[in-house]
């Protein structure tokens, strides 16, 4: 897989682009996210690396602007994890999958590592990045299988446990959001 994707944001204004290389060597996702939060504008560039099984290896994540700031972390698949000088981050212990507040794209990694069947459900511990402020923390979410995966694409549900926040997700034959309702909404490039 080879592909460009394009998210906008369903209130206020923004744009993400998304390129995503999956091949044998695991994936790889780089994007560009441009927005606001409140009222105030940000950009953020982020970069995912996984094995071929959606095991998140590395995450960058780094706000664009004047006042650059930027986090690094890296796992082991196992629920280990390190900062960007290699010094373990224990309030991330147990935690698989990565969620980057401000993209669609973070579904995408337990959607496909998890392989759910019709109506199976698992909870998952999640490294979450509040974008802007670049704000690191665990939390527990609950993806359930609606319809899954085939040729014409599947659907999720979607659970925070935290805030009990709940979405259906449609998602296309390679598990990617097409509209997250609500929050983002699938565009053409052209």
């Amino acid at each position: 897989m080879n592909r460009d994707i394009f998210w906008s944001p369903v209130a206020g204004v923004g744009i993400e682009s998304l390129h995503l290389i999956e091949d044998s060597a695991g994936v790889a996702a780089e994007s560009v996210v441009i927005g606001s939060v409140d009222g105030a504008s940000f950009r953020v560039r982020y970069e995912v690396e996984c094995d071929r099984q959606y095991h998140v290896q590395r995450v960058d994540v780094a706000a664009l602007g004047r006042e650059s700031e930027s986090i690094t972390l890296r796992a082991d698949g196992e629920g280990k994890w390190t900062d960007g000088q290699g010094k373990e981050v224990s309030a991330l212990n147990g935690c698989i999958d990565v969620d980057i507040s401000a993209t669609p794209f973070s579904n995408t990694l337990p959607i496909r590592r998890l392989e759910l069947d019709q109506n199976e459900s698992a909870e998952v511990q999640i490294a979450y990045i509040a974008v802007p402020e670049l704000r690191v923390e665990a939390t527990s979410q609950r993806y359930t299988c609606l319809d899954p995966i085939d040729e014409d694409g599947g659907r999720y549900r979607y659970e925070s446990i935290s805030s009990g926040f709940t979405a259906e997700l449609p998602v296309d034959p390679d598990g990617l959001v097409i509209d997250y309702p609500g929050l983002f909404d699938r565009v053409s490039p052209s």
